[in-house]
């Protein structure tokens, strides 16, 4: 039920229906004063949420810090990858592993591997029953890309029954416990997803360091279209941190944060 009704939630309050919702009112109410408000507001709204230069600080507020692999002094027993948009799997025919738009998470992981930062690789979420029926399912995918970049196929473990971030925590939770009960972890994903999941993982006993990936702030000096010109890029990045925002404010309210 919680499920369905994220995804309902995400529809209505998404900045884009926000900004239909309003338009919609404003050519359909009779008070003339109401329909100037609202088609304001939708114009307001819509302005900030494509401003390159608002959504920029926005994202650089919310991310935490990146971390270096350098600086990073000592070895996890297990690195624990969150899917959601690693791998792309859209053609059939494909005969080669095709990174997802979440993608640098996948790339994250091997690293961290590679340079002996975590032992074993633990790949939580599903993907829709006909992909993994077919053998396509993304934690999959992922850990043949890596086990071609050279990570032995042993030390990759799957959990592929969690369709959210509390169910990522709950089962990979359950994993750990088992099979390395006194074991050292650390948590991979998103930058922007990283504060609910670190999170869920807390509320359900696991305590991770992080390795936050797949950045969307940016550094470099702004231009001046940044501040003036309206982008549709900045909508997309927006609405990503809005959906974020709601989730963290939604697990909070039911305990699982």
């Amino acid at each position: 039920m919680f499920y369905f009704l994220s995804k309902a939630i995400d529809f209505v309050a998404m900045p884009l229906s926000i900004v239909f919702f309003l338009l919609l009112y404003s050519l359909f109410t009779s008070r003339r004063k109401a329909r100037k408000i609202a088609a304001i507001s939708a114009f307001v709204v819509l302005y900030l949420i494509s401003n390159t230069f608002l959504v920029n600080a926005a994202l650089n507020w919310w991310e935490p810090r990146q971390v270096n692999l350098g600086d990073i002094n000592e070895v996890y027993d297990v690195g624990v990858l969150l899917s959601g948009g690693l791998m792309d799997s859209n053609h059939p025919d494909e005969d080669h592993p095709v990174l997802g738009k979440r993608g640098d998470r996948v790339l994250q992981t091997f690293l961290l591997y590679k340079t002996g930062k975590i032992k074993k690789i633990l790949i939580t979420g599903t993907s829709s029953d006909q992909r993994i029926f077919l053998g396509k399912g993304e934690t999959r995918l992922a850990a043949r890309l890596m086990v071609k970049w050279g990570v032995p196929a042993e030390d990759i473990i799957f959990e592929e029954k969690a369709r959210n971030t509390r169910e990522n925590a709950k089962f990979s939770a359950a994993i750990l416990k088992q099979k390395f009960p006194s074991g050292k972890y650390v948590l991979i994903t998103s930058a922007f997803h990283m504060r609910r999941s670190a999170g869920c993982f807390n509320k359900v006993g696991i305590q991770a360091a992080t390795f936050p990936a797949d950045f969307y702030g940016v550094y470099y000096q702004l231009r001046l279209q940044d501040f003036l010109i309206p982008d549709p890029g900045a909508i997309a990045a927006f609405s990503m941190l809005w959906h974020e925002w709601i989730g963290n404010v939604v697990y909070k309210l039911v305990g699982y944060t």
